[in-house]
């Protein structure tokens, strides 16, 4: 349809074989935004014009590099929004389900925490507190979304606990990675948390905690903040003291086991432990020039890795801070 067209106009239409023709006038229908069929059009006013040949091919010249340019723009938020999506797919709400037989919406269930994948075989970690409930019974269950159906109860065992260190590992039967499911998993920080250093934690909750329901997509929530400072504090009342690290955002409910990530390399620097509520608080704050509330707490990570470790169950590092080879796990 574009035969007649210079080289300028013809690179710019078959630069994407995918795209959509209209009807009515053959051009491209972008799937990317309206800005591509703006300069499209433009351009075939152009060559239609009288404008002098010189001219035609300068403002043809100049109505490409503003179109592909917008296209990179495009494909870089693309890309953003695809990180993103992969990040929330490795979390997964951690429930108890109270029906024997699902409703129309699903199974009502009550919401205890987050968990999150860390590797491609149905191995997740968590914080051991979020599983206290189940000391004396019960199944928990992870909530794990599927692409274009309704998310799915999957149940998880406990392969390991460090209370002293309030980390455990959960594996979840059948493995989602290898069915139709919407997972991801995250790479584990082999760099420690730095006071100072950007974060997010990143965690889901029920769309109504009175009335959760499981057919209903969960509700996410990203916490940016900053790390704090490091303090010393037991995690389990028979157990030595650990290190915590805090964070310049409050915790809120359900947000225990969540991943804090290092903001620069996405990797997991911790665990969203709980709220800090000692009497340094203020110190802490205003000695980062910070003006917070109560701030939160997190396990860091190596706790957790050394775990892993021990339990043999593999991982993935993340890239280091200053260094892109940082050593792995298979």
């Amino acid at each position: 349809m574009y035969r007649y067209y210079s080289p300028f106009v013809k690179s710019f239409l078959s630069f994407s074989p995918a795209m959509h023709t209209c009807p009515f006038s053959g051009l491209p229908r972008q799937f990317l935004s309206p800005y591509l069929e703006f300069w499209a059009l433009l351009l075939i006013t152009v060559e239609s014009s009288n404008m002098r040949p010189a001219r035609k091919i300068a403002a043809s010249s100049l109505a490409v590099a503003i179109a592909l340019a917008g296209v990179s723009l495009a494909s870089a938020t693309a890309d953003n929004t695809s990180s993103d999506n992969a990040l929330t797919a490795a979390l997964c709400p951690i429930v108890y389900r109270l029906d024997q037989s699902p409703s129309s919406r699903g199974y009502h269930y009550t919401f205890f925490g987050n968990a999150f994948f860390i590797n491609d075989q149905g191995d997740l970690l968590t914080s051991a507190h979020v599983l206290e409930t189940f000391r004396n019974g019960g199944q928990p269950y992870i909530i794990v979304s599927r692409p274009n159906s309704p998310p799915q109860l999957l149940p998880i065992a406990v392969v390991a606990s460090d209370s002293a260190h309030d980390v455990a590992i959960l594996h979840v039967t059948p493995n989602p990675f290898s069915g139709h499911f919407r997972v991801s998993f995250l790479s584990l920080a082999t760099d420690a948390a730095a006071p100072g250093q950007s974060v997010l934690a990143l965690s889901l909750h029920p769309a109504r905690l009175q009335d959760a329901q499981s057919f209903q997509e969960p509700v996410e929530d990203r916490s940016p903040g900053k790390v704090l400072s490091f303090e010393s504090t037991k995690l389990d009342k028979s157990a030595p003291a650990a290190e915590v690290f805090l964070l310049s955002h409050p915790v809120t409910l359900g947000q225990s086991g969540s991943p804090v990530l290092a903001t620069d390399s996405k990797g997991v620097v911790g665990l969203v432990e709980g709220r800090w509520l000692r009497e340094n608080l203020v110190s802490v704050a205003h000695s980062n020039g910070q003006s917070v509330g109560t701030p939160g707490a997190a396990v860091p990570i190596r706790y957790a890795i050394s775990l892993l470790d021990a339990k043999h169950v593999p991982w993935r590092a993340a890239p280091a801070a200053a260094s892109s080879d940082a050593a792995g796990k298979p």
